[in-house]
Formats: structure tokens, C-alpha cells, sequence
């Protein structure tokens, strides 16, 4: 039984884990700020930022790929198949969308010799079909306040994340107040609470072991008596078990619709690009206790492998709205299918 025939009866025969994986705490201590308050890496553009965080995905998908095929081409066989396999789910895709792929190459190619750019346009093209979504800024309240809460485990760069947010926000002229609702782990209220101070932002805090629905209701509550255009609510990434997240996010989600009607308006799930797999078992996790409405995908740098957002995109059909890149509060931005997927492809 080949590699592909075995993943499809796994996908059949084990059942899937229910409880995210939480990587180990991390603490996400803001980097210095150059004075211009620019970014650290001059990218030149989003598409050459993506070339430079894909360049591990892009090296095995050309490079791997490149010495299954002969000079005169390679003949599509099973064999064939199962190294093409092999070598999608490195690049951490998952087991689904390279068995799909690896079926649609069959379909075209199977039995006859094919070359190196018929099988990465046929990549290029599923790929991007399996990503198609427009650019999705914020969900923003037509009129009053927008809340926003930002899941995600410690260390997935999420504390950072906040801030580029913030900072994002402020630089369009809107007036933000932050909530340190996760008052399980001192450092986050702390380091989240230095990232005011340079944003010269208002914040929210509470005491540590305290309710962190408390501290959402006083946020949201801050954010309304000061008039502010935007909240951004932190929320705990450890608990002991699947089912008190899933509570203690549903009690947020409760008090802060009490306070606001539709809100949140966005909740952000924070993967780090670097986590490989896991992020398949924390999206399905936070998915699950609080209904995400789109990824940030941080720390997409060229240690990563980016092909963990397409799963997740094909399972739970969460967009991905924002990819940071560098510790500077500028380097955040929107995320476009069209250059990610030209970046994976891209010439050396």
C-alpha cells in the first residue's frame, strides 16, 4: 500500500482530534522601534515580502519536485504519484489538498510523460483556485464601535499582533482602547500594556486569575464612554481543557453582545506560520469554542512553511485577512491569494 493509498485510509479509519494543540509560552516582548517607524526589512511590496517568507515552501516545491522529473520528462505513474505526495504534504499543505491534487495529475497526465512546467502550472492553478478569496480588511460596525477578539495559543505571535493591529488602526485615524482579557498568564497583560504605551493607547487590564469576561465588559465599556471607533480584546491561549476555553469564550462572546449589539464583529484566530500541522488542530479547536471569522497568519518569515493556510482555508473556509512579517508594528498586511501563490512559484 503506497504513501497516498494509506493517508486516505487513515482519513477514513482514525478519528480526528478534537482538542488544539497549545504550543509551549513563549513570551512576545516587543522589539525596539527604529525611528522612522518603519519596518526593519525593506521588502520592496507585499509580493517580494511573500517571496522572501515562502522561500522554504518554494524550495521544496521547485526544487523537490524538479528531481522527480528526467531531463526528457518522467512517465505519470503510481509511483510517480506517490513521491508527488510526498513531497505537497512537506510543505505542510496536509494530506487533503496534496491527495487532491495528486488525483486532478492523474486525471490529466496519468500514462503519459509530462515535464516540469506542465506540473507546476497544474499546482499554480489548483492551488490558487483552492485559495480564491478577495483581500477582506476588517469587518468594521456600519455605525458606533467595533469590537474585535483575537484568539490564538502562546507564542503564535499573538500579543504582537494586537499591536500591529492597533497601530494599523491608529495610522487610519480611528481611536482604539485594548482589553488584556487573558489574565491566565501575567506576561501577556504585561507585555500587551507596553505596546499601549508606545501606541499611546488606552488599554484595559485586571488581575491575574481573573475573570476575563470582566475585563472585555470594561473594555468594551471604556471603549464606549471614550467614543473610540475600535476595541481589540486579547483573550487567554492556555486553559486545561477544550470544554473551559469553549466557556470562557462563549461568557465573552455573551457579555460583549450585551453590551454591543453583533459584536464581536471579528473574531481573529492568530497562527503561527511556523507551527506546521497544528495549526489544522487549533483552528478546529477555537473554531469550535467561538466561531473565527478569519486568520492572521504570523511570523511568516523564511523559516516557515506557508502551506498550512491552505487546508485550513479548504477545511473551515476561514479567510486569511492578515499576514505579519518582521517585530515592527508596521509589518502587517493584507493578505492577496493572487501574490502568495505567484511568491510560492516565483524564480530564485
Amino acid at each position: 500500500m503506497g504513501l497516498l493509498d494509506r493517508f486516505k485510509k487513515n482519513q477514513a479509519d482514525e478519528p480526528i482530534a478534537e482538542e488544539a494543540q497549545v504550543a509551549p509560552e513563549n513570551d512576545e516582548s516587543p522589539a525596539p522601534v527604529d525611528s522612522a517607524g518603519e519596518s526593519s526589512e525593506k521588502k520592496g511590496g507585499l509580493w517580494s515580502r511573500f517571496r522572501q517568507g515562502l522561500k522554504r515552501t518554494r524550495a521544496i516545491l521547485k526544487t523537490d519536485i524538479r528531481d522527480l522529473l528526467k531531463r526528457d520528462g518522467s512517465l505519470v505513474d503510481d509511483a510517480f504519484i506517490e513521491q508527488l505526495f510526498a513531497v505537497l504534504v512537506k510543505t505542510d499543505m496536509g494530506g487533503g489538498p496534496a491527495g487532491s491534487i495528486c488525483e486532478r495529475v492523474k486525471e490529466d497526465f496519468r500514462g503519459r510523460v509530462v515535464h516540469l512546467e506542465e506540473i507546476l502550472q497544474l499546482l499554480r492553478t489548483e492551488i490558487r483556485d483552492r485559495m480564491d478569496q478577495p483581500e477582506q480588511p476588517i469587518n468594521f460596525a456600519t455605525e458606533g464601535l467595533t469590537v474585535i477578539m483575537v484568539v490564538g495559543v502562546n507564542g503564535s505571535g499573538k500579543t504582537t499582533s494586537i499591536a500591529k493591529l492597533a497601530h494599523l488602526f491608529k495610522s487610519q485615524g480611528k481611536r482604539v482602547v485594548l482589553g488584556a482579557a487573558d489574565t491566565f498568564r501575567a506576561a501577556a497583560v504585561e507585555q500587551l500594556t507596553i505596546w499601549a504605551e508606545r501606541l499611546d493607547t488606552a488599554i484595559v487590564t485586571g488581575e491575574q486569575g481573573g475573570d476575563p469576561a470582566s475585563v472585555a465588559h470594561r473594555t468594551v465599556a471604556e471603549a464606549l464612554e471614550t467614543g473610540a471607533d475600535v476595541c481589540i480584546i486579547d483573550t487567554a491561549g492556555r486553559l486545561q481543557t477544550q470544554v473551559n476555553l469553549m466557556k470562557q469564550l462563549e461568557k465573552i462572546r455573551r457579555v460583549i453582545s450585551n453590551q454591543v449589539p453583533e459584536a464581536p464583529h471579528e473574531t481573529l484566530l492568530v497562527l503561527d506560520a511556523t507551527g506546521g500541522q497544528n495549526g489544522i488542530s487549533q483552528a478546529r479547536g477555537f473554531s469550535e469554542a467561538v466561531g473565527c471569522t478569519g486568520i492572521i497568519l504570523a511570523k511568516l518569515d523564511g523559516t516557515a512553511k506557508g502551506g498550512i493556510v491552505i487546508p485550513i482555508h479548504d477545511e473551515f473556509e476561514l479567510p486569511v485577512k492578515y499576514i505579519g512579517q518582521g517585530e515592527q508594528l508596521p509589518d502587517l498586511e493584507l493578505f492577496n491569494a493572487d501574490q502568495f501563490v505567484e511568491a510560492l512559484f516565483a524564480d530564485e
